[in-house]
């Protein structure tokens, strides 16, 4: 009998041995069925969207893991939430945000696409330049040699030009005193019968009235009636205020530069779609004030251009035969 329990418990021992195999197998817990029963330890994409189901990597119901299976996979839930979270959170932290950036400057952003990547360095010089509280021109002309931004021109044509002053405190009120003063000459000069001019004046603003038309008239824009007579009020303010040289044909081209420049800050797009019927009558007297101080400027250091012989036209002649003689004159 003895020989009978002692198989009999031994058969038992191993029976109970077994059948805790068994169960470990099942809550895997084995090594050898560990890979094969337990979940993917690779978070899905969005564990939000899916919920975990019993045939989603595993071959039993969940019922038959007992309690503590489903306490294991609450946790496992809950350790791939908190991960997702805070890499969500690690994310975000070095994510770069925009809202609080500061936006480009104007001055840069209106050069378009493809421009040199100089253009917005020189843009940066020269708004650093012209928002100085008194601008050095000795710079700014040297930064100017290279050319300028379009819509800079007109700041930057009057200070060179020395129109404008360099002291940003005065520069607005000896604007408005210049401008008043070309309309007291415009009133002086211009608006007059013709009883009232010599008849020197006559013939040169009959000069100036032919030449008016001619100018540039490949541009629509120049063929408007309105422009010519601001181009005509300014040619024959310039030519009374300038006796030596009076009006010499040349100087009306010398003027539309000017023109085309100071309309610029009140006219937008081509000039071809510009029209001096869109600006009101206190901004032509602006413009014109404008384009007949600059141009002022600009022939009060080449005057001998235009008087009786021209020696400043001889001059330049002259400069230029002997630098032609010194680089051929051997040949």
């Amino acid at each position: 009998m003895k020989n009978g329990d002692n198989s009999s418990s031994s058969l038992d021992s191993r029976f109970n041995q077994t059948l805790k195999n068994v169960q470990e197998l099942l809550k895997g817990r084995s090594i050898p069925g560990k890979i094969l029963l337990t979940r993917r330890t690779d978070p899905p994409e969005d564990p939000g969207l899916r919920d975990p189901s019993p045939s989603s990597g595993r071959s039993f119901s969940e019922n038959d893991a007992g309690t503590s299976d489903r306490v294991d996979m609450s946790r496992e839930a809950e350790a791939w939430s908190s991960s997702k979270i805070n890499n969500n959170a690690t994310a975000n932290k070095f994510k770069p945000t925009y809202s609080n950036t500061e936006p480009m400057s104007k001055d840069v952003q209106k050069f378009p696409m493809g421009s040199r990547a100089t253009d917005s360095a020189r843009v940066l010089k020269f708004t650093k330049e012209l928002s100085a509280t008194t601008v050095i021109l000795e710079r700014l002309r040297e930064l100017a040699w290279s050319g300028v931004p379009p819509y800079m021109r007109p700041d930057v044509w009057r200070l060179v030009l020395g129109y404008a002053p360099s002291n940003s405190d005065r520069r607005e009120g000896v604007l408005r005193r210049k401008r008043l003063e070309y309309l007291d000459c415009v009133a002086q000069f211009y608006d007059i019968p013709d009883t009232e001019r010599s008849d020197d004046e006559i013939n040169m603003l009959r000069q100036i009235s032919v030449d008016c038309p001619r100018t540039a008239p490949d541009i629509t824009f120049f063929l408007q009636h309105q422009v010519q007579k601001s181009l005509e009020r300014i040619l024959y303010t310039l030519a009374i205020r300038h006796p030596a040289s009076g009006y010499v044909q040349g100087i009306n081209d010398l003027a539309t530069p000017f023109l085309v420049v100071f309309l610029s800050e009140y006219l937008e797009g081509d000039i071809d779609n510009w029209s001096m019927y869109d600006l009101s009558p206190d901004k032509i007297s602006d413009i014109e004030a404008d384009c007949y101080w600059c141009l002022s400027k600009l022939l009060d250091g080449m005057q001998d251009h235009y008087t009786f012989a021209q020696p400043g036209i001889q001059r330049l002649v002259f400069k230029l035969k002997e630098l032609v003689r010194r680089i051929d004159g051997k040949h």
